[in-house]
């Protein structure tokens, strides 16, 4: 049986009075792609920063490669590689030269550097701006040279959080591409994100995070099994005059629904057979004199196990 590469067990982290996480725990199998969804505030980041030894646990452990991230740090950052969600490059040198820098601080050097940091460039799509200063680079080249500072020293264990946030949809999908080469190249990644659309095109496994705590993990299709056949209505109304409470009594009274809720002029509604339900939910619209702006009906997908699994959307 294959061996867990990452193992964290029962991690929890306080600031003052606030319990950022509060009690994750999930394993990573060698050749993974394991990706912590969540929304802004949930706790991934500060999941990523102990599992980096950067922070240290207020109760719990993880073990990377073997490795305590309590009494182990040097042999767990030698065999872990961290894309920050902050972009960590030095603006007026060039791509090569912040590449070296990085190597030398690795205890990288000679040749064997030089050309780590080629092969690198040209994984990442910038060996043509190698000598280009990183200020003129526009924020997707940024965070495709943060990967490569992260590849580096060859880790076992590639972090990266959040490494798509602010960029165009071009850039995030060369991104995407490279963190599926990199996978199919034998290397394993955690991977953080807010977006369910890269979550589920990258994962083999998903944990769900929410205010600090793993709520739910699987693959994704053992994930939507969780919301069973219910589909998801998104149904927009003018805001004006509308009687909230008065409509959502109604909406919950209609055969086959099983939650719903009013989040910025949107009416989320989970139903069983959402098209079979559709025709009550809008006689319950009508009656309440709302005005119908546009409407959707979506099949199971990760939002909807985060909307079924907390009652509101993920990107609340």
């Amino acid at each position: 049986m294959t061996q867990p590469i990452l193992q964290a067990q029962d991690l929890h982290k306080t600031f003052g009075k606030t319990e950022a996480v509060r009690g994750i725990s999930f394993d990573i199998l060698p050749g993974e792609i394991f990706s912590l969804l969540g929304p802004n505030g949930a706790g991934k980041t500060t999941t990523i920063s102990m599992l980096s030894c950067l922070l240290a646990p207020t109760q719990g452990d993880a073990r990377i490669d073997g490795h305590s991230i309590r009494g182990q740090a040097a042999q767990v950052k030698a065999v872990i590689g961290v894309v920050p969600q902050e972009i960590a490059l030095y603006p007026d040198m060039g791509a090569m030269e912040n590449l070296r820098f990085w190597g030398r601080m690795y205890g990288l050097g000679g040749a064997s550097l030089r050309q780590r940091c080629e092969e690198l460039l040209d994984t990442v799509g910038l060996a043509d701006r190698s000598k280009d200063k990183v200020e003129t680079f526009s924020g997707g080249m940024k965070r495709r040279l943060n990967i490569a500072v992260g590849l580096l020293h060859k880790p076992k264990v590639l972090y990266m959080d959040e490494p798509t946030v602010g960029i165009d949809p071009q850039s995030r999908r060369r991104i995407l591409d490279t963190v599926i080469e990199l996978n199919r190249q034998g290397l394993t990644v955690l991977y953080t994100t807010h977006y369910m659309e890269e979550a589920a095109e990258l994962s083999s496994r998903i944990g769900i995070v929410d205010h600090g705590q793993l709520i739910a993990l699987g693959s994704q299709v053992e994930l939507t099994k969780l919301v069973g056949q219910v589909d998801t209505l998104r149904i927009g109304l003018d805001p004006e005059g509308l009687e909230e409470a008065q409509l959502l009594a109604a909406v919950h009274k209609v055969k086959r629904v099983q939650r719903a809720s009013l989040e910025n002029g949107q009416l989320l509604v989970q139903a069983e057979g959402g098209h079979a339900a559709l025709g009550g939910i809008v006689a319950c619209i009508n009656q309440a004199q709302a005005r119908l702006l546009d409407l959707r009906v979506d099949e199971p997908n990760l939002e909807a196990v985060f909307l079924h699994l907390t009652g509101r959307a993920l990107r609340d």
